[in-house]
């Protein structure tokens, strides 16, 4: 999910759906409530671990936080995206292809309803990952509103968090700020991103629980929506905004040559594929047992 959230274009929420824990996110998350505050308050420890699925939620950060370091200091996965876009781009490519295959095919039933659902959220999908990025402000108010839509991207599978924050024009400010451990950047972002979490994962939650499957539908086409802007070949037109390029645009286009370039995206993208297809598998045979 760390991995994920860094590159443009991919949601976290999208590998916790692959990985078939998405709906345990939400409930571990939403657990955070008002008496778990009070058990906080009237140090009642026992009650207050007893309330949180801590045995996944501990592991699952910790490992979202050594990407972020990880793909931050030690391998810049954001260069990484300038420099061999087609061969990153492919991985995802082939991965949340894999997983739409997968989710499609567990709808129960595809009426009119599900169609429009599915249409509807696909629709969105292209309008999200086609908004043009914009030149913002460093205040602290609105490095902290970064911080609560980038979180909230994040959740919804099919809408990237990293993709949100180049549309708000901090994505660079807040990798930068990130990697050079610039704690007034981070707190802000960090109080943004939980004040968030607490109120979309609710949102999100009562939706799945009260509409269950039009919900899913709705992230599904988002997902398809989504593949616009993963798809590995893109004719990217860049401005150059106070002495950095920005991405401006971004359009699909078919490769005109077979090179190395082409044959290492196509065998990313197939090697994201079959890992899905694999987990998946492994998954299924795990509930028979």
């Amino acid at each position: 999910m760390g991995s994920a959230d860094i590159v443009p274009g991919v949601s976290g929420g999208t590998m916790a759906l692959i990985l078939g824990i998405y709906e345990r996110l939400l409930n571990a998350i939403r657990s955070f409530d008002v008496a778990w505050v009070l058990a906080v308050l009237k140090l009642q420890f026992g009650e207050v671990l007893k309330r949180n699925d801590l045995i996944f939620l501990i592991p699952l950060f910790i490992g979202i936080f050594s990407a972020l370091m990880f793909f931050t200091r030690v391998v810049p996965l954001p260069a990484l995206i300038v420099s061999h876009p087609e061969e990153v781009y492919g991985l995802f490519f082939g991965l949340i292809l894999a997983s739409i295959i997968i989710l499609m095919g567990q709808v129960e039933k595809y009426g009119l309803k599900e169609i429009g659902i599915s249409i509807a959220g696909t629709v969105l999908g292209l309008v999200i990952v086609n908004l043009v990025p914009v030149e913002t402000p460093t205040a602290g108010w609105f490095i902290f509103l970064c911080g609560f839509v980038a979180i909230c991207a994040m959740l919804l599978p099919g809408i990237s968090g990293s993709f949100i924050l180049l549309i708000l024009g901090k994505y660079a400010y807040i990798i930068e700020a990130l990697g050079q451990f610039e704690m007034t950047v981070i707190g802000l972002f960090i109080a943004g991103a939980i004040t968030g979490l607490i109120a979309f994962s609710r949102a999100i939650g009562w939706l799945l629980e009260h509409y269950h499957q039009l919900t899913l539908l709705l992230i599904k086409g988002i997902l398809i929506g989504s593949l616009w802007m993963i798809w590995p070949f893109q004719e990217r037109t860049y401005s150059i905004v106070h002495g950095k390029s920005k991405l401006v645009s971004s359009q699909p286009i078919w490769p005109e040559t077979l090179d190395v370039t082409v044959g290492a995206s196509v065998g990313f993208m197939v090697t994201g594929f079959v890992l899905v297809m694999l987990i998946q598998h492994l998954a299924r045979q795990r509930k028979q047992t």
